[in-house]
Formats: structure tokens, sequence, C-alpha cells
């Protein structure tokens, strides 16, 4: 490399001055050629800013030029070689970091200035779980004063976490001779992602100082690992909350199924003046997704608006399109997804996609594809997810398997189990019962509970009991405490009326201590959620009003020639209970309250935990014409939208 002086101190500062303006990759190139008919290249500290610029700045394709550009560099110096080591310890190559990192080793003759660089090649092994190579770094340091630094200590602990290590980096940290703060952090933080709650409680227990970190640490370790009690413990311990405390409280009870509490927690973050980040109001979309009732979502998205929130970064757009599509609103996913699809962000385009499948739309779901591809978006493999989910619902089997085709054939997507899943559901719901055995045959894992459950379900609906009794055996040996595969099992009995077997098969659930799931249907009315319990006493304080709600909708249903379908009482009762039995289905009794307390014009959302049964189905469309009401209900599924007597699943699901 030359040394610039004089007349050329002024070119150099100049191109520096434009390198920092730089934003593109073609403005980069343009510097560049600039640098070489000036002979700029050969300076040390200019070519030096264009490698960092290339490797740091997050230009697309800047990193790999900037590699280009090293590599016609004779004698780079350390703060070249870190750029690099950095820019690609941070991106999804990080194996190059290693590779530039022991090719600096061997071409400076000092380790001056390598400590830099420490940090983004351990960075580098515990992202590709490279052990060996972070073992070698590893010992390197130890041979060096940069064991005495507890900021490449802290790397060290983080690397060894990353690659599962969990009692490498406990050594680590035990013979650390200085403990910051982010060293019990990073050991508090590696335990829980290992699954080490108790170790992970005893060191917090032990910890000289705690922050902020320390805290949000266990509590979003607690509610990872399905422990929400305990994050609510050491939620409620916290004198100073950030936002990140509120979000990952508001997290846990996501994960634990208690989006209510998710919400309110939201309101009295709010109510302490604590504003949200993006990754608080995604949490509490993701809550009132779970819900069901667009009510408070719609009033969080006028948060949104009028606190002029972009929806531009983060996730918040995906998150309202999804909330509003769990919700039962699909024209509103619709509207924000035109306010932002624009934007070439993949999760907007598979949120509607998804929420398209669940409301039945598989067309529509094939248009947005459509569109994505005219706007050469490239699909993912969560896009495929969507797409095959939408056919499956829809009974559109041919277009599944063109979608499972171009995943593969165009776009190079290796399928995953999931994808193999949605095939099996696909050809199951058809019917074709033998072909979505052949995907499990030929698919190249072993099916897992999701693919043997869809085809448990599908015998069930289709009547088929040998394909169903082996599916549910699979289903028992995979998750013998799932109630699903036990339920599905006696219905099938119970249709075949082998009442012998139903008998076996609730005998087996009492000795293995597996509980079925009650069904349970929930409506939002005057801002309280009721729910209605299979059997249960009923949360609302004019019980007779609904029965008797019950009882007029049922005979006037009968005029219309409704009949009960006594196929779906799946007891061995006498015939003239099995009627009453069918009255009592919890979302006939959210329906009755629905149609006592909502004003004729509004629509009636439930939210149903289980599947709908047939009859529930029948009973509603035809609810929906002689009451001349929209309902809509959310089963365990999908969304059913009836109006004037019809089904937007049209009996399909």
């Amino acid at each position: 490399m030359t040394t610039i002086s004089g007349p050329q101190t002024l070119l150099v500062t100049s191109t520096v001055s434009t390198l920092e303006k730089c934003k593109s990759i073609y403005e980069m190139r343009q510097i560049h050629a600039h640098m070489i008919k000036t002979n700029l290249v050969n300076h040390t500290f200019t070519v030096g800013k264009l490698i960092t610029l290339g490797s740091l700045s997050g230009l697309s394709g800047g990193l790999d030029y900037a590699l280009s550009v090293f590599s016609q560099i004779r004698n780079p110096n350390a703060s070249i070689f870190f750029a690099l080591i950095k820019g690609f310890s941070d991106s999804s190559n990080p194996l190059q970091s290693i590779i530039l990192y022991a090719h600096m080793l061997s071409c400076l003759k000092e380790l001056n200035g390598i400590e830099f660089s420490l940090p983004s090649v351990l960075k580098a092994c515990g992202k590709s779980r490279s052990f060996e190579e972070g073992r070698q770094v590893h010992a390197q340091i130890l041979k060096t004063h940069f064991r005495f630094d507890p900021f490449v200590s802290n790397s060290v602990i983080r690397m060894y976490e990353e690659i599962g290590e969990i009692e490498f980096a406990r050594r680590v940290f035990d013979k650390m001779f200085e403990r910051d703060v982010i060293s019990w952090n990073s050991m508090i933080t590696g335990y829980l992602r290992a699954g080490e709650i108790e170790l992970a409680r005893g060191l917090f227990n032990k910890t000289p100082k705690r922050d902020v970190v320390t805290y949000n640490a266990m509590i979003d370790g607690y509610g990872k690992c399905g422990k929400c009690g305990l994050a609510e413990e050491v939620f409620r311990m916290m004198s100073d909350k950030d936002v990140v405390s509120w979000t990952s409280m508001m997290s846990a009870y996501v994960l634990d199924h208690r989006p209510r509490q998710a919400l309110d927690l939201f309101r009295e973050m709010l109510s302490l003046g604590v504003r949200p980040d993006a990754a608080a109001l995604v949490s509490v979309l993701s809550a009132i997704g779970d819900l069901g009732f667009v009510e408070e979502g719609k009033w969080i998205h006028t948060y949104i608006s009028a606190n002029k929130i972009t929806l531009s970064p983060g996730f918040i757009a995906s998150a309202l399109i999804d909330m509003y599509s769990k919700c039962g609103h699909i024209e509103n996913a619709y509207h924000v997804f035109r306010c932002v699809s624009h934007r070439k962000s993949i999760g907007d385009w598979n949120s509607l996609i998804s929420g398209l499948a669940t409301h039945g739309l598989g067309q529509e779901a094939l248009e947005i594809f459509l569109d994505m591809e005219r706007m050469e978006i490239e699909p993912d493999e969560i896009t495929f997810l969507g797409l095959l989910s939408a056919c499956s619902h829809r009974g559109m089997v041919d277009e599944g398997l063109y979608c499972f085709k171009i995943m593969q054939e165009k776009y190079n997507i290796v399928p995953k189990i999931q994808h193999y899943g949605c095939m099996v559901d696909l050809y199951g719901r058809a019917g074709l019962l033998e072909d979505a055995l052949g995907v499990i045959q030929t698919m190249p894992m072993e099916a897992d509970v999701l693919a043997w459950k869809a085809i448990l379900s599908a015998s069930t609906k289709h009547g088929n009991v040998t394909i169903g009794e082996n599916a549910a055996f699979r289903v028992m040996d995979l998750a013998p405490e799932d109630s699903s595969c036990y339920v599905l099992l006696s219905n099938i009995y119970a249709k075949a009326r082998r009442w012998d077997d139903v008998a076996k098969v609730r005998l087996m659930m009492k000795q293995r201590g597996v509980r079925k799931i009650p069904g349970c249907s929930s409506i939002l009315v005057n801002g309280k959620v009721h729910e209605f319990l299979v059997r249960k006493e009923m949360d609302v304080r004019n019980n007779s009003e609904v029965l008797s709600k019950i009882e007029e909708m049922a005979s006037r249903l009968k005029l219309e020639g409704y009949e009960p379908d006594l196929t779906q009482v799946l007891l061995e009762i006498e015939e003239e209970g099995k009627g009453s039995s069918l009255c009592h289905h919890s979302e006939k009794m959210a329906l009755a309250f629905g149609l006592v307390n909502i004003r004729n014009s509004a629509p009636i959302h439930i939210v149903k935990n289980l599947r709908i049964c047939c009859d529930c189905h029948s009973f509603i469309k035809l609810v929906s014409r002689v009451y001349s009401r929209r309902i809509v209900v959310r089963d365990q599924n999908r969304f059913h939208h009836f109006e004037d007597g019809s089904c937007s699943c049209k009996g399909y699901w």
C-alpha cells in the first residue's frame, strides 16, 4: 500500500466523505471506479473505508462486493479484517467469518487489534454451531491477556450457549476473573434456553446486581418454558419495569393461552404511561386474535393510527392482518393489506394468505399468490403452508398438487414435515384416504402426530373404521396424553354403533388419566365475554331466557323442515334423549344468548374450541335464514360465515 500526502490529501478527504454518504451498491461501484482511476485503491485508509462500507452498512450486495475488493489487497490490516469478519458474522454466511479470522492470523505479523474481531468470530462459531473452531478460538484467548477481558469472556459464554454446550459455558463463567451484569445475564439466559429452570433461578437468586435485562431474561425464559406463574412472580418483583418487561409478560400470557390477561396487562401498561413498542403491539394483537373478538382489535388499531405509529417497521401490519383474520373480519384484513402491499414484505402477504385459508377462500388465496409473483416477491416455505392449507379447506386437490410441485421445482423449497402434513390433510378431507396414506408412506421423514391426526379426522368424517383405528393408535403412541385421538376413535365406533368398543376407549382414557376437553363456545356482548360449556351451568343470569330461546328456535326451525341429526349424538342413550342433548351443544347456547342480547343489525360472532358438529352446522345455517341474521362461527379449524341459509364453507369442513 502507498501513502498519499500533499495535494492528494484533499482527494482522500473528499472520497471518504462521499463514501460516508453512499446509499446503494451502484454508488459504491462508482466510487470504487473513481478510486482505481486516481490510485486511491492503493491507499490503506481509503480502501479500508470502502470495505467497511460494504461490510457494515447493510447495503444489498455490499458484503460480497467488499470481499471481492478485499481479495485484491496485498497486505490488509487488522481493521480491514475486522470489518469483514463482523459483517459475515451478522450475515447468513457466518462460516466465512471464521475463514477470514484464520486468514488474518496467518497474515498479520503482530496480533495487535485482533481483540476487536474476537467477539464477532465467536458469534460466527455459535451461529454456525462450529464447536471445534470455537474451542480453538477459546484456547487462543486463554493463552493471551484477552482472557482477563470480561467482554471477550462473555462472548465465549454466548458462543458455547449457541452451540448447546451449556456446561462449557458454565465453566467459563466460573473461571472468570471479573463478572459484570452481562456475564450473569448471559449465563441465566443460557440456562433458560436449555430448559434448566432451577439452575437459572438459582443463579438469578445469587446475582449481586440485577438490572432490567436480568428480570426480562427470567420473565421471557419462564414464559417460553410454560412457567407463566413463575414469570408473573418475577414480573411483580420488579420496581422499575421497561416496555420489554411488559411485553415479555404479555408474551408469557399468550403462550400460556391466557389472552385476556395479556390484554388486561396491556391496558395496565398504558395506564402507567409506558409507551408500547412494535413488539408489545404485536404481542397484544396476537392475544386479541386468540380471543377472536374484533372490538378490542379495532381499539388497538385506532391507538396505532392516533399515535401515528407507522405500519412499515417490524411486524405490526402482519399482526393486524392476522388479528382481523382470526377475528372473522377478513375485509378489514384486506384493508390493512392494501395499505402496505406495495412493500415487498413477505410477512404481510403470508398473513393474508393464511387468513384467507382459515376462511375457506382458497381461490382468493391463489390470486394473492399470483399477485406476489407479478410483483416478483419471492415466496417462502410459510407462503406454501398457507396455500396448501387454503386448497385443503376448499377441496381444491388439483390446485394443491400444483402448489406442492412448483414449491419444489420453481422455487427450490424443500418440503418440511408441515408441508407433507398439509398434503395428507388435502387428500384426507377430499375422501382420498389411500392417497393420504400414500403421502405418509413416501415422505422422507417419519410422520408426526399432526399427519396421523389428519388421517384420523378424515376417517371419522368419511366413516372408514379400519384406517381410522390404525391412525388413532399411531397418534396414541406418539402423544398418549392427547385426548382428541381417543375422542375421534370413540366417535368412529359410535357412528358404527360399536358401543362395546366405545366403552373400551373410555376405559382406556380413564386408566391413562386422559380427560376429554369439554366443548366451549364464547360470545362477546357489551364488552364482556360469556362462555358456554356442554353440560355446565351457564355463566349468565338469565338462563331461563336462553333456554327459552333455544326451544323457540327449535320450534321455528322444525316448521321449516329441520330434523335433529341424531347420528351426532355419540352416546348410547334413548332416542328421545338425543334431541335434548343436541339442543344443549355450546354453540347453540351461545347463539341463543346472542339472539337475545345483540341488536338485529349486528352480526353474531361465536368462537368454539372444538370442531362444529354437523347438526349444529345445519341448525345455525337455517337460523341465519329464519331470523335474517349474519352469524360467524370460528371453530377449531376454520371460519363459517352463515347468511341467508348458506355457509361459506359450502358444506366442506
